[in-house]
């Protein structure tokens, strides 16, 4: 098969994965109307088209932070990452820091903080989930701080599960759900042999790490649902910055007014995110969102997005909506769940060729120019 795009690495994660998790990484909330707007919005942003600009030397370095990266993009954190290749997120890590952007970690990553940050070359980012056991939630902080993790991406759309039908009818979840698990994995081979087998162990190092015994994919589902706090608001947070001396950076805002309700709390970014489409089924995509919060708090906070990017010219479109950057989440994860670390890189590289190409022909010579001036219309109300 050959691979040119996020879209064929789609098509070839879906032929190796047992269906359980491809349908788990592909899938969104309800009928799945948000996961196919954010695509769909994404593509309709309409961009100028621009001639004899001079555009031969591109800069599509960035600063977030105070620390460089050589590109406006990073990994973002996805769940289970390491049970889509071989200790996959430490593959996925290597790559991040040879590439120079962030890696993000999930709280529920398969590989536990300290396996990934010590085989990496370049500092992580981790990512937090509001919790009810804020034992558990101080002594992930304690790990990363020890480590030397300085960015703290903490997730605030998830306070219940979105209602993600697929997962019930793939396998993840629902009746006879680990037998299911285990008939797919023996009809891909391919995977049962490189992560089934030789990944191993299956286990949640995080949370693990906090309990003293492993904690599998089997309590995944029930150790989550056990611990959304649909009661919290911002106040109950508070802690967590005086806590937290490095940046921290707010995912899972869409509406302008949570946005200024962050930058009050004092976060020094924001994701503009849905959740990938798993939250809240019928909630604004990301590309409709993004322009009233950029408008809101531009200059004010680092804001990041994510949602339906698959191509390089989706980041440029999310740049002049007003992002600062993008994360990247299943367009990696597909590419990861194909050929581990050499996907990613090759993905990366597709992703920079897009935003070259896009740049020269937008007539912008660095990351820093793309703006709403290159816009030549935004998604409709």
């Amino acid at each position: 098969m050959i691979i040119s795009s996020a879209t064929d690495y789609r098509e070839a994660a879906r032929r190796k994965l047992p269906p359980f998790l491809f349908h788990y990484l592909d899938g969104g909330a309800g009928t799945e109307t948000t996961l196919r707007a954010n695509v769909d919005d994404l593509q309709r942003v309409a961009l100028r088209q621009r001639v004899l600009k001079g555009s031969e030397q591109l800069d599509l370095s960035t600063e977030w932070f105070g620390t460089p990266h050589r590109l406006p993009v990073a990994l973002a954190p996805i769940g289970l990452a390491g049970m889509y290749a071989r200790r996959g997120e430490v593959q996925a890590a290597r790559v991040a820091a040879e590439r120079g952007i962030p890696f993000i970690q999930s709280t529920v990553s398969v590989c536990a903080l300290k396996e990934v940050a010590g085989r990496c070359d370049q500092p992580i980012w981790c990512q937090l989930y509001v919790l009810k056991d804020r034992g558990f939630m101080r002594d992930y902080l304690q790990r990363a701080r020890a480590l030397g993790i300085r960015t703290l991406v903490f997730t605030v759309d998830m306070p219940v599960p979105g209602a993600r039908y697929r997962d019930a009818h793939s396998g993840m979840s629902g009746r006879n759900g680990p037998l299911r698990r285990v008939v797919q994995a023996m009809l891909h081979p391919r995977w049962a042999l490189d992560v089934g087998l030789l990944g191993r162990p299956h286990d949640l190092g995080n949370i693990s790490a906090y309990r003293g015994n492993p904690t599998g994919l089997a309590d995944y589902i029930g150790w989550l649902g056990a611990n959304f706090d649909p009661g919290i608001d911002w106040a109950d947070l508070q802690w967590i910055r005086d806590e937290w001396e490095g940046p921290m950076v707010i995912k899972g805002i869409l509406d302008a007014d949570d946005a200024r309700d962050a930058r009050a709390f004092g976060a020094d970014g924001i994701v503009v995110s849905n959740h990938g489409g798993r939250q809240l089924d019928g909630a604004l995509s990301t590309a409709r969102a993004l322009p009233a919060i950029a408008a809101a708090i531009k200059g004010d906070m680092t804001i990041f997005a994510d949602g339906g990017v698959r191509t390089g010219l989706d980041v440029v479109r999310m740049l002049a909506l007003g992002a600062d950057g993008v994360l990247l989440g299943r367009a990696f994860i597909y590419a990861l769940a194909v050929a581990g670390g050499a996907g990613v890189r090759n993905m990366l590289d597709i992703f920079e060729k897009d935003i070259r190409t896009s740049m020269v022909l937008t007539g912008v010579k660095s990351v820093r120019e793309i703006g709403p001036e290159i816009l030549a219309a935004r998604p409709s109300d």
